[in-house]
């Protein structure tokens, strides 16, 4: 299934609605041969023909080729694991907040809680779990994101793509994330159970064996669906609102064209609006969040059980240190990961412009 959904997106007419291609429809006595200077049009369909533009000068790979998919998928892994591996921590304390609010009273007394019982090595208990969960999150997250943006900008068309982009980036990240669930789900209720079931397990090979033994296979996926819930909705927001972010700051708060911008600026663009998606991912994801930490520690219940036990106020227990932890990894994420396809010279697109037969139709001269 993957292979062909790496086909289309190579075949896509319209690669991203930030790109430009420029279609036409060949004559039967025209042949289909390579320009002079390295452009190549290929024919997609019976109907579509397409001029693909050359590579940038400098560039490593075609952008939408599969090439360039494999080397998004790399800079998901570099940018998930690592950055979810360095807020452990935190993310300890935030899991014992949401799980037993009653000992672990607030962020700083959960860590004092947390250092007097296991000293300094206990704050880094789950780090195996999380850095090879996220890892595979990352790699279909950042990948498939890419894909399906290009599937699904080819399906509705250049216009459409740009005036529904908001759209667009809506269900692609939502697609992607359907599937980096799955990869993510049995190392993050190992992670959990590492971490807030006292005694358990230490380390990660001695956590899959007794949870296998109590509770079979089912033990790995029985918060698949409180996943879904949490991380479906913040990748959405994680992917949208940086998008849209960024093409906004470029618009009305950076002071130059990004063109004019170096590698150093961009990134920092970058940055900021990470931070900015990550404020808002945090907060509509909170809540199934804390239901995914309560049932990976409760043995049998469902998501619908623990969330009538929390209660809507406990549904927001430990949102604070999750605002903090949540807009530092999403900045993080989007920094290391455009930083990556600056390091491997991949293409990076800049923010949408309307196509010129949209223009067209609506009377607008000028740049939008």
């Amino acid at each position: 299934m993957f292979k062909s959904l790496f086909e289309a997106a190579q075949n896509s007419a319209f690669k991203s609605p930030f790109t430009s291609a420029n279609c036409q429809a060949a004559t039967p006595s025209t042949p289909l041969l390579p320009s002079a200077v390295g452009d190549a049009s290929r024919q997609l369909t019976p109907n579509h023909n397409f001029a693909a533009a050359a590579t940038a000068q400098g560039d490593s790979c075609e952008f939408g080729s599969n090439h360039y998919f494999v080397l998004c998928g790399l800079g998901g892994i570099i940018s998930c694991g690592t950055t979810h591996t360095m807020v452990v921590p935190l993310d300890l304390v935030k899991c014992r907040l949401q799980v037993d609010p009653a000992k672990y009273k607030s962020v700083v007394n959960g860590f004092r809680v947390s250092l007097a019982e296991e000293g300094v090595r206990g704050l880094a208990k789950g780090w195996a779990p999380t850095f090879i969960g996220y890892s595979m999150q990352g790699l279909c997250k950042f990948g498939l994101y890419e894909v399906f943006k290009v599937i699904y900008s080819d399906a509705i068309g250049e216009e459409n793509a740009f005036l529904y982009r908001t759209g667009l980036y809506l269900a692609a990240s939502a697609s992607a994330e359907f599937f980096a669930d799955i990869a993510l789900a049995p190392m993050e209720a190992a992670k959990v159970k590492i971490q807030t079931t006292p005694g358990f397990a230490k380390t990660l090979r001695e956590a899959l064996p007794k949870m296998t033994a109590q509770e079979g296979i089912s033990a790995f996926y029985k918060g698949l669906v409180p996943l879904w819930m949490r991380q479906i909705p913040y990748t959405m927001m994680k992917f949208a609102c940086f998008e849209r972010t960024l093409e906004l700051l470029y618009k009305y708060v950076v002071p130059k064209p990004r063109a004019d911008c170096t590698k150093g600026e961009q990134l920092i663009v970058t940055f900021a609006a990470g931070y900015i998606a990550g404020v808002f991912c945090a907060i509509v994801s909170h809540p199934a969040d804390t239901v995914v930490s309560k049932l990976n520690q409760a043995k049998g219940a469902s998501a619908l059980d623990v969330a009538k036990q929390l209660g809507w106020s406990g549904l927001w227990g430990g949102l604070v240190p999750r605002i903090v932890m949540i807009g530092t990894l999403t900045a993080a994420q989007w920094f290391i990961y455009d930083a990556v396809k600056v390091f491997l010279r991949m293409p990076r697109p800049p923010p949408p412009e309307m196509p010129e037969s949209l223009k067209k139709k609506l009377g607008i001269t000028g740049p939008q």
